[in-house]
């Protein structure tokens, strides 16, 4: 018997005659949520069953069109799910402007690896800025660009052709 229901009681012998008329009352909203009975949840979905009985032996033919038609389930859902991707978006890529030269790199690494290759960037080498292996420094455009800040610029997408056709 739970604290609730005995307290109940305890409140029966104590009310008055007019009062018996409200311990009914808690007492029905206290007995409520005890007697609830498990509610039947919804059937869930049976797994799938092979398309042969189970009392049969497993044969090695059995085996063989019970592997073929997995493969055909998963490639229908592999399909499934290629008709539901969306095509991936293009991040845009930042085109870099040399300043000094008018050369404009198709990306921020580029410039970096286009300049380390050419040996322009042989002071900052030498100083140690990109590291022990400079061509290994994957962000060597962000220590270059701290280094010459005013050298580079981004490019908008849609002026990146004008410089080179002139």
């Amino acid at each position: 018997m739970s604290s609730k229901k005995s307290a109940v009681k305890n409140l029966k012998p104590d009310a008055g005659p007019e009062e018996p008329s409200e311990p009914p009352v808690i007492e029905a909203a206290t007995e409520q949520p005890e007697p609830q009975a498990p509610e039947p949840s919804p059937p869930l979905p049976e797994p799938p069953t092979p398309s042969e009985p189970p009392d049969q032996p497993l044969t090695l033919e059995s085996l063989h069109h019970e592997i073929q038609s997995l493969k055909s389930t998963i490639a229908e859902l592999q399909q499934t799910l290629a008709r539901k991707r969306k095509p991936p978006v293009s991040n845009g890529k930042v085109q870099i402007r040399d300043k000094q030269t008018g050369q404009v790199y198709p990306s921020k690494n580029n410039a970096y690896q286009s300049l380390l290759k050419s040996g322009e960037l042989k002071a900052l080498v030498d100083k140690g800025v990109f590291g022990d292996i400079p061509e290994k420094n994957t962000f060597g455009w962000y220590v270059l660009n701290r280094e010459w800040p005013e050298r580079f610029e981004e490019v908008p997408e849609g002026l990146a052709e004008l410089p080179e056709a002139k």
